[in-house]
């Protein structure tokens, strides 16, 4: 409980950090563009949004007997396809990254959409059938922006995943989690801030630039770190009801979790 209570900490510390810098960023762009912009555009960007935008970052393993990597990502694309059609105004961006053992899924949605993709993941690792042993490793709830401007994949080369970020990784393997989890963040937001100079597909960018790609031995630390939720385990959490006491003035979580 310590731990995931210190994780929690770090990922809000870290989305406050992204906040102020966004926030900075955006007021450098009214003072450049003159007249052209107000201070009341820039904090009302987000209205754009026809949705409370939310953020999830999940990883996982693939099967040893995975032969074609890109039936994956054509699930995916499939999945996202028929979530279209379900929630016709919740746009689905985001970026799965299918390595040779591994995968790190970022999808930005609605909540509605999020909890479709986590339901599919936990009835996916039952079945056992495309991913093993999934993990959320982050959720972002309502972001200032989005990191991708659409929805794609990218099957990655076993030459492409051992220089990137985090490649070296921390020296101690054991209580690094949260460094683990920052520098995963932190790489997606460098990926961000390139596509937004480029104008490229991600798979493009990472084609040109191999050293923005998580390396997979970060990705393999967090799998095997317990104080990552899977998706049941979110699920469970996210339907429990709050027992609030009035002479304490606490709220906690029920003991006897529901299930989805």
């Amino acid at each position: 409980m310590a731990a995931s209570q210190k994780l929690n900490f770090s990922s809000r510390c870290w989305e406050s950090r992204q906040l102020e810098e966004e926030q900075e960023e955006q007021v450098e762009q009214v003072e450049q563009e003159g007249d052209s912009a107000t201070m009341f555009d820039v904090f009302t960007a987000n209205m754009r949004e026809k949705i409370v935008l939310q953020r999830l970052v999940a990883i996982a393993r693939l099967p040893c007997d995975v032969a074609d990597r890109t039936e994956v990502g054509a699930y995916y694309e499939k999945l996202n396809f028929q979530l279209s059609k379900r929630h016709t105004w919740d746009h689905t961006t985001g970026l799965l990254l299918i390595y040779p053992s591994c995968l790190l899924h970022i999808v930005e949605s609605s909540r509605e959409v999020l909890v479709a993709v986590l339901k599919d993941l936990k009835e996916q690792q039952s079945d056992g059938a495309l991913l093993e042993a999934p993990k959320v490793v982050f959720m972002a709830h309502n972001p200032q922006c989005r990191l991708f401007q659409q929805w794609s994949y990218k099957v990655l080369n076993a030459d492409q995943v051992t220089g990137g970020l985090g490649a070296k990784g921390p020296e101690d393997e054991e209580g690094n989690t949260e460094t683990l989890l920052c520098c995963v963040l932190s790489a997606l937001q460098k990926l961000s801030e390139h596509l937004e100079t480029s104008k490229a597909l991600p798979g493009s960018v990472l084609d040109e630039t191999p050293e923005l790609i998580v390396s997979q031995e970060v990705l393999d630390r967090l799998l095997a770190r317990e104080e990552l939720q899977n998706p049941q385990q979110y699920l469970q959490a996210y339907n429990s009801p709050l027992n609030i006491s009035m002479d304490f003035g606490q709220t906690i979580r029920s003991s006897c979790l529901s299930t989805v």
